[in-house]
């Protein structure tokens, strides 16, 4: 395996990449948008620093497992995943991923590749892996947030925490009852496992990843350059544009008041800030009550996220793992996050 892993997948990367050309270059001809700037902008940039982040993250994740790194992370969460029978290596993933979501899945990627972890301990970690990535980026939207929506907003923040924590709750029960047989709670080879010596450890992560890296990043690429180029292809083309605005107008008829469409609407734009400062705003103005404009907001998130992670997050998830299991991860955990906060919402709604 670690043979066919260390070989590039030459015919492979020559379609991959003639697939990508072939788009951009219908895009040229079709979209009077598609200038040298914006490609460069927009499509070349953007794909590139995905790749140099996805290859950072694989490093990482190499470095961790073959230092012993991998045990001693384990220890922050592992009463959580013992609890879950998902074991150590999925907890030091879980630690992991408040560092580095790419890392976090490229080390459940090679876990399961090594039968390491079992394909259900992989899909129940990866859902885990929202917890961490809550708070990866919570400083920089909650310091934007509150000042333009104030109670509201921390209404907002308090209803979707209490989604991730049911969720996350609900998958280490799912680990509990399903996983015990799996034996990932017990993990004792593992557990007994010492880190290596300072320069043994150095010389075998050097030496993994010369030997497993390239491979490894090629076949990624594969599938990253090709999905990429066609999501960005869709994005351009307004698809994306076209499915969000349906889905606003479908919200707002069926729950919220036409007053919040735009709220709803603002916030599906790739500078969410515009949503929370609309928000804020017909909120003062009385045009929202507090209750409606949460109510706004949490659609808004249920809405645009799903949206949003297909255009960012399917080529990564894709190009990590193999595309049907990136497919139905990605599937899998937006459609977790969707049920989380429509739960909590209509319960807010009815019950506040």
């Amino acid at each position: 395996m670690r043979h066919t892993e260390s070989r590039l997948p030459v015919k492979a990367l020559m379609v991959s990449v003639a697939f990508s050309i072939v788009v951009v270059g219908w895009g040229w001809l079709k979209l009077e948008t598609h200038t040298v700037e914006r490609l460069a902008v927009h499509l070349f940039w953007p794909l590139a620093r995905l790749l140099v982040f996805i290859t950072i993250g694989l490093v990482v994740g190499q470095a961790i497992e073959a230092t012993g790194w991998t045990r001693r992370l384990a220890v922050v969460a592992a009463p959580l995943f013992r609890f879950s029978h998902l074991g150590d290596r999925c907890s030091a993933a879980f630690t992991t991923s408040f560092i580095s979501g790419v890392a976090a899945n490229a080390m459940l990627w090679e876990f399961f590749k090594e039968e390491k972890i079992t394909r259900r301990q992989l899909f129940l970690s990866n859902l885990m892996n929202q917890f961490p990535a809550y708070f990866l980026h919570l400083p920089t939207t909650f310091f934007i947030v509150i000042p333009l929506t104030g109670r509201a907003g921390a209404l907002y923040f308090f209803l979707t925490f209490v989604a991730l924590v049911a969720r996350t709750w609900m998958v280490m029960l799912y680990g509990r009852w399903f996983c015990q047989s799996e034996g990932g709670g017990q993990d004792t080879a593992y557990r007994v496992q010492k880190p290596l010596e300072t320069g043994r450890a150095k010389k075998d992560v050097v030496e993994t990843i010369k030997k497993r890296l390239p491979g490894r990043i090629a076949r990624i690429a594969v599938y990253v350059v090709p999905i990429y180029t066609l999501v960005f292809m869709v994005n351009a083309m307004g698809g994306f544009d076209a499915a969000r605005g349906w889905l606003a107008r479908f919200v707002v008829t069926s729950v919220l008041p036409m007053e919040s469409l735009s709220v709803v609407i603002l916030s599906f734009a790739a500078e969410f800030t515009s949503g929370f400062a609309a928000a804020g705003a017909m909120m003062e103005a009385g045009v929202l009550t507090v209750k409606q404009t949460v109510i706004a907001l949490l659609a808004g998130n249920i809405v645009a996220f799903p949206i949003r992670a297909l255009r960012h997050q399917l080529p990564r998830y894709m190009g990590i793992f193999s595309p049907a299991m990136g497919l139905q991860l990605l599937l899998l955990g937006q459609g977790l996050r969707v049920v989380s906060l429509v739960v909590v919402g209509a319960v807010y709604y009815l019950f506040v």
